[in-house]
């Protein structure tokens, strides 16, 4: 068998592998990113929030990105019974940039690894991470067994070891660390169309989230992309999406025509790209690191589309993993629990109380008061925006406080 040996070995090419890829070895470490699929390759999620604009920014990959001529997103809409409510994000509560892109995932993410390839790492595709040992007969160096398609194995020491697999969770399968959601089962089920959109009300420049006017615990989702393209999709608890129709087409055609605005706005739509689905993508772990190991974004925990928060989670953990196994290997001491489950856990709450408060039909009342204060909209603004480790925040500092009183406000507001 082969040997290798990096500093850092990272499973996935993904956003947050590249992110923590580009940081590291710009930084100087000798850096090797594993990933199973070529590129490029569709993946969903493809609504960024600004927050994300400061990661690929200390990656060092936003040149690439901005160059590419993705579509502007300033904000998000809402519709429900009728009503439309839109969320402009430079007007949010915390600094930093208000604006970003919605991305066709399979250009976006080679962007962003073919831009830390560019820096310096090793990227190997068709590569599959099948065993994990994190002290091998070197104390200070984990080994991973990594298979590539033609059957051959090699063995890779790594001083530490990045999961940044998304749903792929190799780590957590492979160490038991798998822990269930506390997420209601969900299905979605989702594909891109030409969406030939000429109705005057439609802003270009925000993702459309569209309560069903059936069913408040069904939402739909119509992200405009560069090219006259959008990506639809809904999403809801998994036995009332899988009632709808025997196929996942069948499935989102229904929801989309029964969708009320979002239905004017799709009229002259031709599908671009089959529908799909996805079942169960809430996901948690047990840890998120240990011996020369840690787990980031998706690998570790997924919580909802709704907020468009997985792709921000996956950099923000990418970013604070990178700082902390640059000090690390520089025999600096680190405290993985404070710097980086704490912290990162922070952020993740307060978009879980928000995807919570969502389904609760809080959040969806709280978006359409009609006396709403400036401040609660400029908080909340800003977590839509992706700052949800804000510290300034009161959504951020004490969600549940926040959210008792806001059902307090929206219920007198009613």
């Amino acid at each position: 068998m082969q040997n290798e040996v990096c500093d850092v070995a990272i499973i996935g090419a993904g956003p947050s592998g590249a992110v923590a890829a580009s940081i590291l070895v710009q930084k100087g470490w000798n850096v090797k990113v594993f990933e199973r699929q070529h590129f490029p390759r569709f993946s969903i999620g493809e609504s960024l929030l600004p927050h994300c604009v400061e990661f690929i920014e200390q990656a060092g990959l936003l040149e690439a990105v901005e160059a590419e001529g993705f579509q502007f997103k300033d904000g998000a809409a809402f519709t429900m019974d009728g009503k439309y409510e839109d969320i402009y994000f430079p007007d949010k509560s915390s600094p930093g940039p208000g604006t970003v892109y919605q991305v066709q995932r399979e250009k976006f993410d080679k962007i962003l690894i073919d831009g830390a390839a560019s820096k310096g790492t090793h990227v190997s595709f068709g590569d599959t991470v099948t065993s994990f040992e994190p002290t091998s007969e070197t104390a200070d160096h984990a080994e991973l067994i990594v298979k590539n398609e033609a059957g051959e194995s090699r063995a890779v020491r790594a001083k530490f070891v990045i999961d940044a697999s998304g749903f792929g969770r190799v780590l957590p399968r492979l160490l038991d660390l798998e822990a269930p959601s506390d997420q209601t089962k969900r299905r979605s089920c989702f594909k891109h169309v030409t969406d030939n959109i000429t109705h005057p009300d439609f802003d270009r420049n925000k993702i459309l989230i569209s309560v069903h006017q059936e069913d408040p615990q069904i939402w739909l989702w119509l992200i405009p992309l560069a090219n006259g393209l959008s990506s639809i999709g809904v999403v809801g608890v998994n036995e009332t999406i899988e009632k709808a129709g025997d196929t996942p087409e069948a499935r989102l055609d229904y929801f989309v025509k029964s969708s009320g605005m979002m239905a004017d706005f799709l009229k002259n739509a031709v599908e671009a790209r089959p529908t799909n689905e996805i079942v169960g993508f809430s996901a948690n772990v047990k840890n998120l690191y240990g011996d020369k190991y840690v787990l980031l974004g998706n690998a570790a925990e997924f919580l909802d589309p709704v907020f468009s928060s997985g792709v921000t989670i996956a950099m923000k953990s990418a970013t604070l993993a990178a700082d902390l196994i640059d000090a690390q290997l520089r025999g600096e001491e680190v405290d993985w629990q404070e710097d980086f489950e704490v912290e990162l856990k922070r952020g993740v709450e307060a978009f879980r109380s928000c995807v919570n408060a969502w389904y609760d039909g809080l959040l969806q009342r709280m978006i359409f008061m009609e006396n709403r204060s400036e401040d609660i909209t400029r908080h909340f603004t800003a977590i839509l925006a992706g700052y949800a480790w804000d510290r300034k925040n009161p959504i951020v500092k004490d969600p549940k406080r926040f959210f008792r009183l806001m059902d307090a406000l929206t219920k007198e507001d009613a």
